[in-house]
């Protein structure tokens, strides 16, 4: 039996993961901003925490109660978020500090305040749940995509910190799941696609016409989750979905043609080899 410290699980990714921890027996120490969320219990233990992401302190108090609840915590996961989409150029000040704050910082702020207890363990796993934006981001989301790509490298760096002290970190990285994502649940929008209609009101009307009809089973990613957090040797980077293995594919084929490409110009930067 593991116990479970998940963020936001009133709805989404994090719900699925929650019931499907539970289901098996597990004890899920879960956030909400608000509520109680209707969560199916099973056989395990459900403890709910309201918790405000943007404040630091808060996030201090709730990782320490929730190890004093639970005695130990052996995944933690960072699910929360929200996107943002639109044109960088007409995103507002305060568009991109909140959408950071809570997509970034909060994590981060998490992270920093379990590790102590993780330490002491000596095991623990901590999943970072991202995005394919983060990896392979479209005209239309740079913002979040940012957020995302924040917390693939912040999880790359994180893994080889902690390994010494048999801790583990993933990021996991969705492409479009079944959920209220693309609702006004979980999704802002800054002002109308104005000079971008081409690139950036093409893309969000593609997303529109895709909520409802996404390819992700969220009870199928929450059964990898629970596979990912079994393992012994989970991988630091892990895509959810075959579209988002689609993209990423196509990503990484795209930046090694880029490279071989302009070699010449990157090696051309070199001092002088001594003769």
């Amino acid at each position: 039996m593991k116990t479970w410290f998940i963020t936001g699980i009133s709805r989404g990714l994090g719900k699925a993961l929650a019931e499907a921890a539970l289901a098996r027996g597990d004890t899920v120490i879960g956030t909400v901003r608000e509520g109680r969320p209707e969560i199916a219990t099973g056989n395990g233990l459900l403890h709910v925490q309201r918790l405000d992401l943007t404040d630091t302190k808060a996030i201090e108090s709730a990782v320490g109660d929730a190890f004093a609840t639970a005695g130990r915590v052996d995944v933690v996961v960072n699910n929360a978020g929200y996107g943002l989409l639109g044109a960088l150029e007409e995103a507002k000040d305060a568009e991109f500090e909140r959408l950071f704050a809570v997509n970034v910082f909060a994590p981060f702020a998490i992270i920093r305040a379990a590790l102590p207890e993780l330490r002491r363990q000596g095991s623990g796993h901590i999943i970072n749940l991202t995005s394919i934006a983060g990896r392979a981001p479209t005209g239309s989301s740079g913002l979040y995509a940012a957020t995302k790509s924040a917390l693939e490298g912040m999880t790359q760096s994180l893994a080889q910190e902690i390994a010494p002290f048999g801790l583990k970190a993933t990021a996991v990285a969705p492409g479009a799941f079944r959920t209220d994502f693309l609702s006004d649940h979980s999704i802002r929008r800054s002002q109308g696609a104005g000079n971008y209609a081409e690139s950036v009101g093409k893309s969000v009307a593609i997303l529109d016409a895709m909520a409802g009809r996404q390819i992700g089973d969220p009870d199928r990613a929450a059964a990898a989750i629970l596979a990912l957090a079994d393992s012994a040797h989970p991988p630091v980077h892990l895509l959810l979905g075959t579209d988002a293995l689609r993209r990423a594919r196509e990503k990484l084929g795209t930046v090694i043609e880029e490279i071989d490409r302009w070699e010449d110009l990157t090696r051309s930067t070199d001092f002088a080899a001594e003769e």
